[in-house]
């Protein structure tokens, strides 16, 4: 653990969550055929952020000074996972939220190390459907359906 690695980095990350919640600020607040504005998602994504840099920071005070250890860099781990966002980023819109949300879990899971190839499926299954009912179904967002060609 690399202590004013993480602190750099918690401040870091803590202003662009706060570039995110101004910025999303600007975005108009409705979309065509949605009760849930544009801006809705950005600055979820910015609070989280500042969220989750904040308590980094905080856990940096709790460091024993005596630990040190290599870091180990994974680098085949990080280009398969890059590689598998942009996948998911190109096939979104063709292959809908579900599907594609679905995959990018699934090999999400198994890059960090998921044993057991039906939890991480079962998982991924589960959440992909579930966001997608609770935006489009409850919430009435929109998000790219299932394709065409699967005839549903």
């Amino acid at each position: 653990m690399n202590k004013t690695f993480d602190r750099t980095s918690s401040i870091l990350f803590a202003l662009i969550g706060a570039l995110f919640v101004a910025e999303s600020r600007n975005i108009s607040t409705s979309a065509y055929g949605s009760e849930v504005g544009p801006n809705l998602f950005p600055m979820g994504l910015g609070i989280i952020l500042i969220l989750l840099s904040l308590r980094l920071f905080w856990e940096t005070f709790r460091y024993r000074e005596s630990v040190t250890s290599a870091v180990v860099l994974r680098h085949k781990r990080f280009l398969l996972m890059l590689l598998a966002t942009v996948l998911y980023a190109w096939f979104l819109e063709d292959i809908g939220y579900v599907i594609s949300t679905f995959f990018f879990l699934l090999a999400g899971f198994r890059l960090m190390g998921s044993a057991s190839w039906w939890k991480s499926a079962a998982v991924a299954l589960a959440f992909s459907g579930g966001v997608y009912a609770v935006y489009v179904h409850i919430l009435k967002g929109t998000l790219p359906g299932f394709p065409t060609w699967l005839g549903l």
